[in-house]
């Protein structure tokens, strides 16, 4: 493989995270990006102008970053994506687990043909997913369509990432006047895990690669997620006319129970991951967080930040999973309780004034009560 075509990246997923965070970094660090999504809509605008605009916003001054040396393939056009796979070593994933399967499947047949056309040369993923655990899930699934005698081990490199990029939903005008600009904050680091690479830790700006990545994962799920959807929670419960997350945060009770709900989660974090978290760092961590949380100019709602219910009251999500590792260490869990039960009454609706439809449903097995939600959603049986 060439220098030229090892300074490549495919990106499966052309959505927020993959345009705002992970082919920015890419692109601005001197490799080509090749986007694979199933818009043929975005794909053909991309492909059309071969660029597009990143607008990081503050409350100071809103910066523009143009990002090129980009490209789209559908993901249906296997026979292309196979090609480009063939000429990588590189790829990463931004599609959500429900993208997840549509793709695994495609990706599969290339990563078949591309062991038959240049040899056992290793590959790298960097699963920039919000997922616990995303390496053996995507090992699994990989398997699923490889054949029996593909050393997948020896040839893949399955890298979890901690994807701390906060990037809201935009307004109907704002995509209007632009489909392919997407808004984000200034925060721009990208966690990976060090020792799943096959090949050499790519050498991009703000790419910080680490040893125990799932202490990291968790530092994000703890911490920046839980703080984020009790702050949609309590802050909806105390003020349902809020629309920005920064409003319910205007207020002094609404942020300081978010505060304390997250050191309360970082006692248990730390009690999981020994020794790789101190009490200073993560408390710096947090307050950092809540100011980022504060930034009026991105604009993120209470709706983005609290909806999808099911999957974020799900077993391995930022609220059970720090309450179920609390029950494991006997620590205290009760503000993370309190954020759950908030949850039940999170009724935030769209630009649109429409509930999430997977919401709708969710409220609907509601009707059958707290419990029924605890035990068949969240998976959680609480000591008495």
């Amino acid at each position: 493989m060439t220098d030229n075509e090892s300074r490549k990246i495919i990106i499966f997923g052309a959505g927020k995270i993959g345009r705002s965070f992970i082919g920015q970094l890419f692109s601005r660090s001197g490799y080509e990006v090749v986007f694979v999504d199933i818009d043929s809509k975005l794909i053909g605008e991309l492909n059309r102008r071969k660029e597009y605009k990143v607008i990081i916003k503050s409350e100071a001054d809103d910066q523009i970053l143009a990002i090129k040396n980009i490209r789209g393939i559908l993901l249906e056009d296997s026979k292309n994506v196979t090609r480009e796979m063939i000429s990588t070593s590189l790829v990463a994933l931004s599609v959500g687990q429900q993208g997840l399967r549509m793709a695994i499947p495609v990706i599969a047949k290339a990563l078949s043909e591309r062991r038959r056309r240049i040899g056992e040369q290793p590959i790298d993923f960097i699963i920039a997913e919000n997922m616990r655990n995303s390496d053996k899930f995507l090992k699994k699934e990989l398997s699923r369509y490889l054949p029996s005698d593909y050393p997948l081990n020896r040839l893949i490199g399955l890298a979890e990432t901690s994807i701390g990029k906060m990037v809201p939903i935009m307004s109907q005008k704002d995509i209007l006047e632009d489909p392919l600009q997407v808004f984000a904050e200034p925060y721009n680091t990208l966690i990976v895990a060090r020792k799943a690479f096959k090949n050499p830790v790519p050498e991009v700006n703000d790419l910080e690669a680490k040893d125990n990545i799932k202490a990291w994962v968790d530092r994000k799920l703890f911490i920046h997620n839980l703080g984020h959807a009790t702050a949609a929670y309590l802050g909806f419960r105390e003020h349902p006319g809020s629309e920005y997350i920064y409003q319910v945060l205007d207020d002094p009770g609404i942020l300081e129970a978010t505060r304390q709900t997250m050191l309360q989660s970082a006692d248990i974090l730390m009690a999981l991951h020994q020794g790789e978290f101190t009490v200073s760092q993560l408390t710096a961590h947090i307050d950092d967080l809540l100011h980022r949380f504060r930034n009026r100019a991105l604009g993120d709602t209470v709706f983005r930040v609290g909806c999808d219910l099911y999957r974020k009251l799900s077993p391995s999500d930022r609220l059970v999973a720090p309450l179920k590792a609390a029950i494991q260490f006997s620590k205290p869990y009760d503000l993370i309780l309190e954020s759950l039960h908030a949850a039940l009454s999170f009724r935030a609706k769209d630009e649109q004034g429409n509930y999430l439809p997977a919401d709708e449903r969710f409220f609907a097995e509601q009707r059958l009560g707290t419990s029924h939600i605890f035990k068949n959603v969240c998976k959680l049986s609480l000591p008495e």
